[in-house]
């Protein structure tokens, strides 16, 4: 069940359960900061097992002439994932935001982490706007691991809302996405400029050891790989994950400022990006 959050014990519930999510010494949203939300008018919600909470969202409005909400934060329980408790979530939100008035929901998510970049882009079918190099800063939690916050701001029109269609396909290697959520197979590691999808340029592919290999960006569609699991990545090897964050950051990045648009994410890890001809 999907509910909005009142009570002090709720918002307690939720903030523990974000530093579970994050890993964090420090509460990514406090309590209070929710209860200061909620009071001046913003959505705070929580998907609940019984009695149990397992996911929460919280976002604050922007000013009125833009019309628009921005989702801060949102989380699921790491045993929960799979269930699309997420995709409720999400759809509350929507909900709630139309019935005032609102058209369009914003948000910010990690280029890099391929279930996110899947359910932001394919399965809701919100728009990328801007790559964001570094906009938090170094966060100290053991998702983000400290490195670099690139992240990508999207934008979700509450009226045309929907699934996008993948314009390419990219060959599916084996494997699940690691922490079984909702995100799906893995690009195999031979991956390459010359081993990739014949639907666009590879602008960025995968090597033999796993690291980003730079390809061509000219044509019409250039494809933009992200690895399988890049919070394992940090974590092992955090050379290699700084890596592809700067590769990720030059290619698309690099593409969006040019004006070209992500037209889709496929679900083997690659970004569809289509130049805008005229």
């Amino acid at each position: 069940m999907i509910r909005q959050l009142t009570e002090h014990k709720e918002l307690l519930a939720a903030q523990r359960l974000y530093e579970s999510i994050w890993r964090s010494s420090t509460p990514p949203v406090t309590a209070e900061l929710m209860r200061a939300l909620i009071k001046s008018g913003n959505y705070v919600s929580g998907a609940f097992d019984g009695e149990d909470l397992i996911g929460a969202c919280a976002g604050f409005c922007s000013p009125p002439a833009a019309s628009t909400l921005h989702s801060h934060i949102a989380g699921v329980a790491a045993g929960m994932r799979g269930r699309d408790i997420g995709y409720a979530l999400k759809m509350d939100q929507r909900e709630w935001a139309m019935e005032r008035g609102i058209k369009a929901i914003t948000w910010t998510f990690d280029p890099l982490i391929r279930r996110n970049a899947h359910f932001n882009l394919a399965k809701l079918g919100a728009d990328v706007t801007e790559y964001l190099p570094d906009l938090y800063g170094q966060m100290g939690d053991d998702i983000n691991g400290g490195g670099e916050s690139d992240r990508l701001l999207v934008t979700w029109d509450l009226v045309a809302a929907g699934p996008r269609p993948i314009t390419a396909a990219a060959p599916m290697g084996p494997g699940t996405s690691a922490d079984g959520g909702q995100a799906a197979g893995m690009i195999g590691p031979g991956a390459s400029v010359d081993g990739g999808p014949a639907a666009g340029a590879i602008g960025l592919g995968i090597s033999p050891d796993s690291l980003p290999l730079r390809g061509t960006t000219t044509g019409h569609t250039v494809l933009v790989a992200v690895p399988p699991d890049i919070e394992a990545l940090r974590a092992t090897n955090p050379a290699a994950a700084n890596e592809w964050r700067h590769a990720v950051r030059d290619v698309l990045g690099g593409l969006l400022a040019e004006g070209a648009r992500v037209t889709g994410f496929d679900k083997s890890g690659w970004y569809v990006v289509e130049r805008n001809e005229s």
